[in-house]
């Protein structure tokens, strides 16, 4: 028969050759994890160098869109004069969708709220011009064109919605920060 104190020792043993791999493990599995979360802060560190500068500049060119279709700054910036009303409707949308297909891109580095806030501004600004020239008699100029534009923008202005949108984004690109 086995003697009962070679089972003890055989035991005491296992026993401890068990205690050490458990330690060891708890320790290598710590020191794995740790070097796993190191590594993960890194690859982040690492894509934000390089995503923050697009990011950035995805909110300059969304921030420049805005100010750019700002019935203020477009009507003076796209005045041509001699034009007639629908002419400078043409005009005028024409270069607000040229503007957002150049910046459509932009998308992808900016949050849903920010682009949603854009792609209604596009909207509510080419439904302002469609109004504008609706109102307005067949024969009337670009010049009466801007002015009721601007007579409409001007109603706005406690609630500009232009710069509500810039206050939106500018409150976005501080918190991704």
């Amino acid at each position: 028969m086995i003697d009962l104190a070679f089972f003890l020792d055989i035991l005491k043993l296992v026993i401890a050759g068990l205690v050490v791999f458990f330690a060891g493990w708890h320790v290598i599995r710590e020191y794995l994890v740790q070097d796993s979360m190191k590594s993960d802060r890194a690859i982040k560190m690492a894509n934000l160098t390089h995503t923050l500068p697009l990011k950035l500049q995805a909110y300059e060119r969304i921030t420049l869109f805005l100010e750019r279709i700002s019935p203020s700054n477009m009507l003076v910036r796209l005045h041509v004069a001699g034009l007639t009303a629908r002419e400078m409707q043409n005009v005028i949308l024409s270069d607000i969708r040229a503007e957002y297909q150049h910046n459509i891109t932009q998308q992808i580095y900016v949050s849903d709220t920010s682009w949603n806030v854009v792609r209604k501004m596009k909207e509510e600004t080419i439904g302002m011009v469609h109004n504008a020239v609706n109102g307005l008699p067949e024969n009337a100029s670009a010049i009466d064109l801007s002015k009721v534009i601007l007579s409409h923008f001007a109603n706005l202005q406690e609630d500009n919605p232009y710069e509500v949108a810039l206050q939106i984004i500018k409150r976005e690109v501080q918190q991704s920060l």
